[in-house]
C-alpha cells in the first residue's frame, strides 16, 4: 500500500541517511577493500536513537496491519490490537516481535542513550504478564497452530535470548512474562519438525534455514539438549547431502532472504570447521568466481513504496550477516574468507541505506536487519570441533 510523503520528509529522511552512515564511521571492519564508510561491530548512540525511535513509533502503530489469519466464525474478527495485546504493531505480528528485540537490544547495549526511558516505558507496557498470556490464548487456537511458523516464532524465541541473560530487575520480568508462549512455541516446533518431510526453501518468512538457526540459538542459550539434538538431526536430514547450490537463480524478485546463504548460515552451527569446509566447497563450488563476477553481489531498490520490492534491501542485509558468519566460521588462512568478508561489507553498506527511509514498507521492519547484521546476533554459536559431523 502506498504511502506519499510530502517532500520535507524525503530531505529530513536523506538527512537521516547521511548521519547515520557518517556514523557508522571508524569503527572496526574485516573487509581489507579499504572502504571507511560502513563497519560490522556495534553501533554509535546517535544511531542507535534514530533506529530505536523508528520503532517506538512502529510498534504502537496498529494500522496499516496485514492479518494472515483463519477464521472459524465471526465472532474471531478482532482488530489487531484486540488479538494481540503486546504484538500488534510494526504491520505484522513477526514484525513487532523482532521490533521489540531491536528495544531489548539497543537498551541493553546502549542503557543511557536518548531513547533509553521511552524504550523502557514502552517494553514495560507490551510486555506484560497479562498481554503474553493473552496471546499465547489466541495461539493456542487448533486453526492458528500455522500462524508464523516458524519465522515469527524464531523472532520471538531471539527476544527470548536477549532478556534472558540481562542483568536487569525490568528485563527479568519482561523475560518471566514470555514464558507461557515461549513453552508453546517449543512444544509446537518439537512436533512440527519431525513432521516436515522438506526443507522450505523460499526467500522468504517461511524458509527452513533461518528459523532451524535461530530455534538452535535459542536451545542452546537454554540448553534444551532434546530441542538441540532434533535441530541438528533435522538440518543433517534437510542439508547434509546438498551439492551445487544454484546460486546465479537468487534471487527471485520479492526475496529478503538469501536460502542458500541461510543453509550455510546453519550448517556453520551445527557442523565442526573442517566438516562444515568440505560441505561448503561442495555446496558452492563456484563461489570463489561468483563473489567476483556479480552473481553475488548487493541489489538496488527499484520502488521504496512497494511493500514487495522493498524486500530486496533486506536481501542485502541478510547476505551481509549470512556471509560474515560463514567466514568467520572458516580458517583464518581459507581462500574463501577474504572475498566473503568484502562481499559481506559491501552488502551491510547497500542495506543500510534503504533504513529509514521514510516509507513505513520498509520502515515497520528494516532497521531490525540492519541491527542483526551489524552486531551479528548468532555469531558466537558455533559447533564445537567435538561436535556433529
Amino acid at each position: 500500500m502506498p504511502h506519499f510523503r510530502p517532500i520535507s520528509v524525503c530531505l529530513l529522511s536523506l538527512f537521516a541517511f547521511t548521519s547515520q552512515m557518517s556514523s557508522l564511521r571508524g569503527q572496526t571492519s574485516e573487509s581489507g577493500t579499504g572502504d571507511t564508510t560502513t563497519r560490522f561491530g556495534t553501533i554509535d548512540a546517535a544511531v542507535a536513537d534514530e533506529w530505536a525511535a523508528l520503532v517506538l513509533g512502529a510498534i504502537d502503530t496498529e494500522f496499516p496491519n496485514k492479518l494472515s489469519l483463519v477464521y472459524v466464525d465471526a465472532d474471531q474478527i478482532k482488530t489487531p490490537q484486540e488479538n494481540f495485546p503486546a504484538f500488534y504493531g510494526c504491520f505484522d505480528w513477526h514484525s513487532s516481535v523482532h521490533g521489540h528485540w531491536l528495544l531489548a537490544r539497543l537498551l541493553r547495549t546502549h542503557p543511557t542513550m536518548q531513547t533509553a526511558p521511552r524504550i523502557r516505558t514502552a517494553l514495560a507496557a507490551h510486555l506484560t504478564q497479562e498481554n503474553i498470556q493473552r496471546e499465547t490464548e489466541f495461539f493456542c487456537r487448533d486453526e492458528h497452530k500455522t500462524f508464523e511458523r516458524m519465522y515469527g516464532w524464531a523472532w520471538y524465541l531471539r527476544l527470548v535470548i536477549e532478556l534472558d541473560g540481562w542483568d536487569d530487575t525490568d528485563a527479568q520480568i519482561w523475560r518471566e512474562n514470555l514464558r507461557p508462549l515461549e513453552a508453546l512455541f517449543v512444544e509446537r516446533i518439537t512436533a512440527y519438525l519431525p513432521l516436515l518431510t522438506f526443507p522450505i526453501r523460499t526467500g522468504q518468512h517461511t524458509d527452513t534455514g533461518f528459523a532451524l538457526g535461530q530455534i538452535l540459538d535459542y536451545a542452546r542459550a537454554m540448553q534444551l539438549a532434546p530441542l538441540e539434538q532434533l535441530v541438528i538431526d533435522r538440518a543433517g536430514a534437510f542439508y547434509r547431502n546438498d551439492v551445487d547450490y544454484p546460486v546465479q537463480y537468487e534471487p527471485s524478485g520479492h526475496d529478503f532472504f538469501s536460502s542458500g546463504w541461510n543453509e550455510a548460515d546453519l550448517m556453520r552451527r551445527v557442523m565442526p570447521t573442517a566438516a562444515f569446509v568440505r560441505w561448503l566447497e561442495k555446496f558452492v563450488p563456484d563461489v570463489a568466481v561468483q563473489l567476483s563476477d556479480g552473481t553475488i553481489a548487493p541489489v538496488h531498490v527499484s520502488d521504496l513504496t512497494d511493500g514487495k520490492l522493498v524486500h530486496l534491501a533486506g536481501l542485502n542485509l541478510n547476505r551481509a550477516w549470512c556471509l560474515r558468519s560463514v567466514a568467520n566460521a572458516l580458517p583464518d588462512d581459507h581462500r574463501l574468507r577474504q572475498p566473503m568478508l568484502d562481499s559481506a561489507a559491501k552488502h551491510l553498506a547497500a542495506g543500510l541505506a534503504y533504513v529509514n527511509s521514510g516509507h513505513y514498507e520498509g520502515d515497520h521492519w528494516l532497521a531490525t536487519f540492519g541491527l542483526y547484521a551489524l552486531t551479528q546476533a548468532s555469531e558466537g554459536t558455533q559447533a564445537s570441533e567435538n561436535g556433529h559431523e
